[in-house]
C-alpha cells in the first residue's frame, strides 16, 4: 500500500509530519509513503528513509490562500501534486493538515466525486465519554445543504463506521433541536423522513447535549450546524483542561493531589484528544482523502496514516460506490 502525504501542509510542517511518516513506517508492515513537498527541508529530517521516497514541490498552499483559486493557480504545490499522485494511480490514499478548503477542491477537482454523491462530506471521529467515539458529517466542507447531501452523508458515515471502526449496524442520528420527530426546521423535517426510508439503521433526531454520551454511532447535519458543534466541544474540551489545570496548580495542597491523580488525568486528556482518532475524511471522493488537524504533530500523523490504511484495506470507497449504485435519492 502506498500513501501520499502533503508534507508542507500544517502548522508543524514539515518536521513534524516527516517524524510521523517515519513512526508509521516502523508500525505498519507493507506501507509506502510518498512525502510531497520541498525536498531541501525534507531530506534532513528523514533518518530512516526505509520505504520513503520524496516528490519535490516548489510551492506551498497556505492558510491563507483562496481554495479554489490556489489550487487552479499553484499546479507545483505539494498539496495538488499529493492529490495527482492519488489521481494517476501510484497512491491508494492522500493525507494533509494543510488548507481544508484547498484540499476540499482538489479532492473534487483533482481526485474526483464518487459517482451518485452530490456533495463530500469533511468527517472527524469526535470522543465520547465511553471512548468508542462517534463520527459526525459534515462538520463544514458545504455549509448549505439540501436533504438528499445529509442522505448521502449517512449512507457514507454508516459504511465507515462499520467497515473501519467495526461497530456493526451503527446508530445513526440526525442533529436537531429536539429528539421528537416533528422537530426541527424545513431541512431536517424532509431530512428525518428520508432517513427512515434509507438502508441504515436510522434512531431518529439528537440533541447535542447527547453527542459526547454516546447517543449514536454517526451523527448527520449540514456543514454549517456540524462546524458550530465541533468548534464547540473543541472549545469546551480545552476550556475545561486549562481550568482543571490551573485548579490543580493553585495550592501546595490541590499540587499534591495532583501528582496521585496524574495517570488518571493523562487517560482523560486522551479520551478527549483528537490525536487519537486520526483525522477527518472526506467522504465521497473517489479515493481516500484525509484533512489531519492543522496542529497535528508526530501521533497525529501517524494516526491519520492508519485511518487511511484502513479505508483502503476494507475498500470503503467503492462499497460507498455500490451502496449509492443500488439507492433513489430524492433530488430538490
Amino acid at each position: 500500500m502506498k500513501l501520499a502525504i502533503d508534507a508542507m501542509g500544517g502548522d508543524h510542517a514539515p518536521t513534524e509530519i516527516v517524524l510521523g511518516a517515519m513512526d508509521a513506517i516502523s508500525e505498519i508492515e507493507d506501507l509506502h509513503i510518498v512525502l510531497v513537498g520541498d525536498e531541501a527541508k525534507i531530506k534532513p529530517l528523514l533518518t530512516n528513509a526505509k520505504n520513503i521516497e520524496v516528490i519535490h514541490a516548489d510551492e506551498v498552499i497556505t492558510s491563507e490562500d483562496e481554495p479554489v483559486r490556489a489550487v487552479r493557480r499553484k499546479k507545483n504545490s505539494s498539496l495538488v501534486l499529493m492529490a495527482k499522485e492519488v489521481k494517476e494511480g501510484r497512491a491508494d490514499a492522500c493525507i494533509s493538515a494543510g488548507n481544508t478548503g484547498a484540499l476540499m477542491s482538489a479532492g473534487l477537482f483533482v481526485v474526483g466525486r464518487v459517482p451518485g454523491i452530490d456533495r463530500p462530506a469533511l468527517s472527524p471521529t469526535l470522543p465520547t465519554v465511553d471512548g468508542k467515539g462517534f463520527v459526525m458529517l459534515d462538520v463544514g466542507a458545504n455549509v448549505d445543504a439540501k436533504p438528499q447531501h445529509l442522505v448521502q452523508y449517512a449512507v457514507m458515515g454508516s459504511i465507515y463506521t462499520e467497515k473501519v471502526r467495526s461497530i456493526k449496524n451503527p446508530r445513526v442520528g440526525l442533529l436537531n433541536v429536539g429528539t421528537e420527530d416533528g422537530k426541527g426546521n424545513d431541512l431536517t423535517k424532509k431530512v428525518f423522513k428520508q432517513l427512515k426510508e434509507a438502508p441504515i439503521n436510522f434512531i431518529g433526531n439528537v440533541e447535542a447535549r447527547d453527542l459526547l454520551d454516546g447517543i449514536a454511532d454517526v451523527v448527520v447535519t449540514d456543514g454549517f450546524s456540524g462546524n458550530i458543534a465541533l468548534k464547540t466541544i473543541e472549545g469546551t474540551a480545552g476550556a475545561l483542561f486549562k481550568i482543571l489545570k490551573e485548579t490543580m496548580m493553585s495550592s501546595t495542597k490541590t499540587k499534591i493531589g495532583a501528582v496521585l491523580l496524574k495517570n488518571d488525568l493523562k487517560g482523560l486528556k486522551n479520551k478527549l484528544d483528537y490525536s487519537e482518532y486520526g483525522g477527518a475524511g472526506l467522504f465521497g471522493l473517489a479515493a481516500p482523502v484525509i484533512k489531519a488537524h492543522g496542529s497535528s504533530k508526530r501521533r497525529a500523523i501517524v494516526s491519520a496514516i492508519k485511518q487511511a490504511k484502513y479505508m483502503v484495506d476494507n475498500d470503503v470507497t467503492n462499497t460507498i460506490k455500490e451502496t449509492v449504485e443500488s439507492m433513489d435519492f430524492e433530488k430538490e
